[in-house]
């Protein structure tokens, strides 16, 4: 395939398919990996309808051997990926007193670890100058009480962003987050769309004022 490809985890009708349509809009070929088919197969054929390439694929994210086998499919079907953003988190309405250590366990394994089995997946295909994004969160520096593992999720999130950074550069793949710092919401400062402009504009910086973290203020 000629085109660029990107893999958006964590797909649905907010910012996943924001960050699809803006990669679409630039070129790049897109597929979906999220849970639910059919959600995925909805979104996908919007997006086709739009004129941009699109596949999907549902598997359960902390399902680590499907996940796997999702990805590889991806990268030898195109025979290169060029661009991953990891959009999935697990939002639990718990305080850190309520939440048992099983429960923080499941919510990590979907919105930090995941990442981590998608890329060991995606890397023998990644191509030279490939891009990893994320969506972070405010609640990395100011904790949510009532939601308390979103909070740890998007501190570890950006850690593990970090040191993928630090280690895929010496192979000429970069990593970074951006840190949502506000409510995501259609039509305000914080809309999927304007989000998904400000992650296509980090991933496309180059690598002299590359930045592993960048805020998105609004």
């Amino acid at each position: 395939m000629s085109n660029k490809v990107s893999l958006v985890l964590g797909a649905g009708p907010g910012i996943g398919v924001a960050v699809a349509r803006r990669l679409g809009s630039a070129g790049y070929d897109v597929a979906l990996v999220a849970r639910t088919e059919s959600t995925l197969e909805e979104l996908g054929q919007q997006l086709q309808e739009e004129g941009i390439t699109a596949g999907w694929s549902a598997v359960d994210l902390t399902d680590e051997e499907q996940l796997t086998a999702s990805i590889q499919r991806f990268g030898q079907h195109s025979g290169h990926i060029d661009h991953l953003h990891f959009n999935p988190s697990a939002y639990r309405a718990k305080s850190p007193t309520q939440l048992t250590a099983g429960e923080l366990l499941s919510d990590v394994n979907l919105g930090v670890a995941s990442l981590l089995t998608t890329v060991r997946a995606a890397q023998p295909f990644l191509s030279l100058g490939a891009r990893i994004t994320a969506t972070g969160g405010a609640t990395a520096d100011r904790p949510w009480r009532s939601a308390a593992s979103l909070g740890v999720q998007k501190a570890a999130l950006r850690n593990l962003v970090t040191a993928l950074d630090a280690e895929l550069k010496i192979d000429g793949v970069r990593a970074m987050s951006l840190t949502v710092a506000g409510t995501v919401e259609e039509g305000t400062a914080f809309a999927p769309d304007r989000i998904a402009d400000a992650i296509y504009t980090a991933a496309t910086t180059p690598d002299d004022e590359w930045r592993s973290e960048v805020r998105f203020t609004g």
